[in-house]
Order: C-alpha cells, then structure tokens, then sequence
C-alpha cells in the first residue's frame, strides 16, 4: 500500500493548512481505484510508478507527471480499453478537483515570482539591439555562443544559462560593437564604390587556365560546371569589411528551351585554404540582359561568386579542377555572361552622423591636432558628460533611469575623467559598463502596483516592460521612439493602442522580418542547412531550390497574416508561392520568371498548406530517408500542439531497412503492439504516414527509392490510416482535409506558439483556460491568424510578469 502513504493529505513541508501540497481526496481516490493495479510499483506499466506520485508541484517533475495524468484521463486514454471503465462522475470529479489544484498552485507562484523569470537576450536580440542602440551594422552574433533551444525556441528563461564563458563573450561582442561605433563617429568615410566592365571582370590573363570568368564575344561568360569555385571574380574582392550592395547585368549563354539559367551567388575567399562560402542569392539568367541587386555583408578579402547552379543543367568537363577559355564552347554548356558588375558599400544601420548622435548626443566635436580624427570638444563639461550618459543609459536600459540606478556609471565616467583626462574614453568607458550590466543583457519586467483582487493573479507588467516584450516579440529589438512615448504617457493597456501599435510595427517590411524569425524556431527552419539530400537518390535538388522553398514558406505565412486568413490554411490552400525553379522540381507547370509569385493549384493539388512545401519536408527529413516517426512526432508537436513524449527507454528505436525489405509500417507494427507505446503512435502513425507520400527533399512520390540500386523502384508508398479517434483517411490530401477541419486545435497550436515565442516561457497548466478564452474570441473572424495575433498580445498572459 505504498501509494496510499505517498498520496496521503500531508503538507510536503508539514504545514496540513496549505493545500498547494496536498493531493485533492478526488484525485487520490482515483488513483488509488484505477491505477494502482497496473502501476503499484517500478516495473508498472508505460514505466509509470503511481506510488512515487508526490504531493510538491514545485518539483518540475512532479507537476509534469500530474498533467499528464491529467491529460491522459481528460482524453479517455486512461484507463485503457481492456481495464474497467471510469465511472463518469468520478472522472469529472478528478479532472475538476485536479485542475483547480494544479491551476491555483501555479497561480501563487505567478503572483510571488512572475510566469517568465529573468529572460536574457538572445544573441540576435543581443545583436540588432546593439545595432539599433549605435546605429552600426556589424556581424556580431558569430561572436557569441549559440543559444540553446528548448522545444525549437531560443527565448525559454527557464533553458538560459550565464557562465564565465559566456559573460567573457557578451564582454567581447560589446567592444566589438563600441569599436565600430567610435571608430565611425570619429574619422571620415570613404565609401568603396566600382563599376566594373566584362573585361575588367573576366580574367586577367586570358591563356590562363583558372575559374574566373572568359571573355566571349564582349562578354565574361562562366559555363555550367562543377569545378570548385568556378565563377569567383577577383576584380570584386572587398577592400574592408562592409555590406556591399551589388548589381549584376547578366544574360544567359545556351539556355534550355524551358527555362532560364538559374545561378547562384555567394562569396567567399574563394580558395581550398578557406572553402567555406555564405549564400546571398539566386537569380534566373535569359536572353535579354537584366540587372538583379543583392546586398551582402563581405570581410576583407572575400568576393564573388556567381555561376550556374541549377543541379538539372548539363555540366561540362573540365581537367586539373582549371577552366581554360574556350574549353566550354565545344562541350554545348549553358551559361551566364556578364555584361556589367557595380559595387558600392553601404551603411544600412545608418551614416556618420547617426552614429555620433547616438554616441554623442549635442555634445560638440572638433578636430584634435594634425590628426584628422574627431575628439570631443576640450570645453565639454562634466555636467554635459552626465546628461549624455544619462540618455545613453535610457535607452540601453529601455526605460527610465533613476539616479541611484546611473551613480555607478556617472561615478566610473568621473574616475576616468580624473586619471586620464579624456572625455571621450571616460564615455567609451562608461558605455562599456552599462552594456555588461544585467539591466541591458537582461529583460527587466517589472509589475504594475495595481492589483486586481487579493486572490492569486498574475502581476501585470509596467507600461516600459510591455513596450520592450511587444518590440522584441515582433521586432526582434529594443523598442522605438514611438513605443517608449506611449509608455511615458502609460498608454501601452490600451487595446486600441496596442493593436495600433502592433500594425505600425508589422507594417514596411516589419511582418516579413517577423515571420522569418518565428517560423525560424517555431517550424524548425533554422535547420534547414543541417542536411544534404544525397544528389545520387535526388539529383534534381540544389541550394538554388532549398532557397527557394524557404521564401516560399517565408511569403505564405506573411500572406496568411495580412489577409487574416482561417488556421486552417496552414494545412489547406488552394496557393503557395512559388519560382520557375522551384515549381519545375514540384513538378507544376506554367510559373515563369525568378521572382516568388503566387500560384492558384489546379484542384486536388496536393501542395497546398505547410505540410507539403519543401522547407518543413527537408527540415522533417534526415537527407536520405524518411522517417514517419520522426515526421509525425513533428506534427504533432508544431502543428497540432499534441507534444509527445519521449518514448520509454525499454523499447527500441526503429531504423530504416536499408534493403527495402521490410516497410515502415512493418516495423512500426512492433511498437503499436506495446502498450505502453500505443497511445502515442495513435497521434505519431497518422501524420508520419500521410507525409511518407514525400520523400527527403520534398518531392512526391509513389515509390520508395533503394539507395545504391540506381532508379530502381522499392516498395510502393502507402500513406493511407486513421486518426487517432478512428477516422479513416485514403491519402495525405484526405488526411490534410481532416486535420483541417480541427480549426480550434490549429488555432490553439498557433496562439501557443505565439505566447512561447512572444514571452519566453512553456505554456504552464495554469494557462491553458486563459488561452482557451483567447482562441474563442477569435471565432467569429473564423480563427483569423492576424486576430489569433492580435488577441496573443492582448491577454494577460502576454501583458503579465
């Protein structure tokens, strides 16, 4: 009877009043009539011990184990089918008594410490703040280590750790940013500017044999190949670091009847001793000459390249890993000829002058000596000092600073003053003190003094707290000028104001930002690089598609939020957006040009919604095979917002039969037929069979492929089941119809993931009956995802500490 001691009504702490620790009598009841036979002790069954169950939900692992008991009774899992049946009023009674016990709990924990604790930035957070605070545009976030992620997300408080190491490259990617600012508020710019001509961006030498461009006929031509660094371009190399913005005319040389010749741009240094290249762009070469422009962020030393890199074209032989001119005229090789090449460098985080009144404020500057550098002026006063560094402190702390708050600093920038004698040091100083401390590393969320009822609430946060968790939420960043005003002025509780101030911040170009971030973590895209789909099995692939399947995702959730469409064309539309390349490897006709545009599918196309696009197939995938588990698990977690747990560790994990002798579903058999794997494949199986209708790289497929066995065909694919409550499905369009009509639990999903991202915390229990509240206001606009947004924003839950 071991588990009627632990489940006994005794204070973890020996307080019998306080009934956060003690189990409710419904909830012990129940366990002990219905679950103590099959999981008395160690060895019960799915490797749950109910007698272990305790009492303290401050233990994470204790109320994890409660929810999911909650969870699995609410859904009818438990008891099983093959045990007695649970009475309907005892059930009630549980999951009543349950919840209220688990949910007040967790409220008195929100009311004394707050549902997000101490949320440092995350190193792009880190990065475009200190971009914005200086108005610099530096690379910064190469310089620190790269957040850990927690169910996809960068953000959970709960996951963010600060060692030694770390305060060590916080320190490190602060003088680096303050560098860069001094550096361009106190000298002259001289932005690199070049035109460049087809001579002068072919090679120098034409009888050498190389890999940069030949001349042909007026033009420098590079051919389709596969010699490594075939279409680097000497002449472009950048001088300095920078962001350079280029603008290429180029035209296609033999171009396939079809289509156009897709081309790559990267750069790099271009040589076997730094192999490394980083993506810019793609663009579709035709006859007629065209100019595209791409920005780029460039090292000293780095250039371009820019070839042919559509993986179908025909692709020359060339000896020696050298191209001689005139050695691809022979072989038919399509190409890109290079008519003009211009170059200039750009600033895109703002000029000199934005620099220096970022640094500098009113404060006066003149020329020092002989040296043409800029030094502050030597009759600045202390008093001026102090103000400038007061208004520094603003905005790097992202809300006013009191002066008890500022001594420290106005204390370090007077040392210095006195020892050495240069104002501008003493503010460089004092700057470098203020970004290293925890006020700017980390997100300040004070409350509001103003409560609601002395029951256990949730503490809402102060009008600068919200006006910092909106603009990092959206933005990425520190709040604008904009934001900081309404939060002087104590506005930020509006809901009119807060939606207005969430359509300002989404509008120019601000949603397309958002959605790249989000959808980076939330559907894993952040992965998408992780893999190489093997070119033997799919020769058609090539990063120019992998780009292209990223945008299309990136213009399909932007256009679902600008239209306030259903959640239900996450998974089912009647669109994608789509390029001539791409839509060739989907296997669609009629899209033309290098532009993503949106596409109407012919009826019963099966590439509608998120599921089938590329991106999520790839990410899904491990490059060479599929795998439904791995898929389904996917699903269920991103899409439907069913998490499933980690499998027991008695049952082993499936791998792929190699030699197509076995099917999954073969395999899979063994699981489903454990008990304690059962209800998990229930909701794993069905998503991880529809997709199995695409392979590793995101093509449809009737067939499995054989690897090593050329374009021999392995078993069919069946991509027929049920869902979990038994409802059939022939196919995966058949399986996206139904998971479609589950509107509220996609709309649930979504807010989710919103609130995750938006506030940097799980989902607790406690917030589960908020988030139902906030689902259902949006029902009458259909569960628009703009309204599923607007109303994340709105709740207390993104409002509260």
């Amino acid at each position: 009877m071991a588990i009627l001691i632990a489940l006994a009504p005794l204070s973890v702490h020996g307080a019998d009043s306080d009934a956060s620790v003690r189990v409710p009598a419904a909830a012990r009841q129940l366990l002990e009539n219905s679950c103590v036979d099959c999981h008395a002790d160690e060895s019960g069954d799915g490797g749950f011990d109910a007698s272990t169950l305790g009492a303290d939900l401050s233990n994470p692992r204790t109320i994890a184990t409660w929810q999911r008991v909650f969870d699995r009774v609410q859904l009818g899992e438990m008891p099983p089918r093959d045990a007695e049946t649970l009475a309907p009023k005892a059930r009630k009674q549980f999951l009543e008594a349950t919840s209220d016990w688990i949910t007040t709990t967790q409220l008195s924990e929100f009311a004394a410490r707050g549902r997000v604790r101490a949320r440092r930035l995350t190193t792009l957070q880190l990065e475009r703040t200190l971009h914005d605070l200086l108005s610099i545009d530096i690379p910064l976030a190469a310089l620190v280590p790269e957040d850990p992620r927690v169910d996809g997300f960068t953000n959970i408080a709960s996951a963010q750790a600060m060692s030694h190491f770390q305060l060590d490259s916080h320190l490190n990617i602060v003088d680096a940013a303050l560098d860069e600012a001094f550096a361009r508020a106190s000298t002259e710019e001289s932005p690199h500017t070049k035109t460049l001509t087809a001579k002068q961006i072919a090679r120098s030498n034409p009888n050498q044999r190389c890999r940069e461009p030949e001349m042909l006929d007026g033009k420098a031509v590079i051919w389709s190949g596969n010699v490594t660094f075939y279409g680097r371009i000497k002449s472009t190399t950048a001088p300095k670091d920078g962001w350079y913005r280029i603008k290429v005319t180029a035209s296609a040389m033999n171009k396939p009847k079809d289509h156009g010749v897709w081309c790559t741009v990267h750069t790099g240094f271009c040589t076997s001793g730094a192999p490394l290249m980083s993506w810019v762009g793609s663009f579709e070469a035709t006859d007629e000459p065209t100019e595209r422009t791409f920005e780029a962020w460039i090292p000293k030393g780095q250039m371009f390249e820019i070839r042919p890199g559509d993986g179908t074209l025909k692709r020359g032989r060339f000896k020696g890993g050298q191209v001689g001119a005139g050695e691809g005229t022979p072989q038919n090789l399509p190409g890109v000829a290079f008519h003009q090449i211009q170059i200039e460098e750009i600033h895109p985080g703002g000029d000199r002058q934005a620099v220096r009144a970022t640094l500098f404020g009113d404060l006066k500057l003149s020329k020092q000596g002989k040296s043409n550098r800029l030094e502050l002026d030597k009759d600045v006063t202390r008093a001026e000092l102090h103000s400038q560094l007061n208004r520094f402190a603003h905005h790097a702390f992202r809300r006013p600073v009191s002066k008890l708050e500022l001594q420290p600093y106005a204390e370090l920038l007077s040392s210095v003053l006195e020892n050495q004698g240069n104002p501008l040091e003493a503010l460089r100083s004092s700057y470098r003190a203020i970004l290293c401390s925890a006020r700017f590393m980390y997100l300040v969320e004070p409350t509001s003094t103003k409560q609601e009822n002395s029951k256990p609430s949730r503490a809402p946060l102060d009008d600068f707290a919200i006006a910092s968790r909106l603009s990092y939420f959206l933005t990425g960043t520190m709040p604008d000028t904009e934001l900081f005003q309404l939060a002087r002025q104590h506005r930020l509780r509006d809901p009119k104001v807060l939606v207005s101030q969430i359509d300002r911040l989404l509008d120019n170009g601000g949603q397309q930002q958002f959605v790249t971030d989000f959808t980076a973590q939330w559907l894993d895209l952040v992965d998408i690089n992780f893999t190489e789909p093997d070119r033997k099995l799919y020769p058609r692939f090539d990063s120019v598609v992998q780009n292209a399947m990223l945008a299309e995702t990136h213009h399909y959730i932007d256009t679902l939020l600008s239209k306030n469409a259903s959640v239900d064309q996450l998974v089912r539309s009647d669109f994608t957006f789509l390029n001539s390349r791409l839509a060739r490897f989907y296997g669609i006709d009629g899209v033309t040009g290098d532009a993503m545009q949106l596409v109407k599918l012919d009826k019963g196309s099966s590439r509608g919604g998120l599921l089938a696009q590329g991106s999520i197939l790839k990410v899904t995938a491990n490059g060479t095979t599929t795998s439904p588990v791995l898929r389904g698990v996917w699903v269920c977690d991103r899409i439907l917002g069913q998490p499933v747990p980690p499998p027991p560790e008695s049952v082993p994990a499936i791998e792929p039969d190699i030699r197509g002798a076995k099917t999954i579903r073969d395999q899979l058999e063994m699981h489903r037929n454990h008990t304690e794997c059962a209800s998990c494949h229930s909701k794993i199986d069905p998503p991880g069979f529809a997709l199995e209708s695409f392979d590793a790289a995101g093509q449809w497929r009737k067939h499995y492929a054989i690897p090593g066995k050329g374009n021999r065909k392995g078993p069919p694919v069946d991509s027929s089941y049920q869902l979990s409550d038994g409802r059939p499905f022939d196919g995966f369009n058949q399986f996206r119809a139904l998971i479609a009509s589950e509107k509220k639990l996609l709309a649930r999903n979504f807010a989710e993931k919103l609130l995750v991202y938006g506030t940097g915390a799980p989902i607790a229990f406690a917030d589960r009956q908020t988030i139902e509240q906030m689902v259902d206001s949006t029902s009458d606009d259909n569960y628009g995802m703009r309204s599923l947004l607007n109303a994340v924003v709105l709740s207390p839950l993104f409002l509260s500490k």
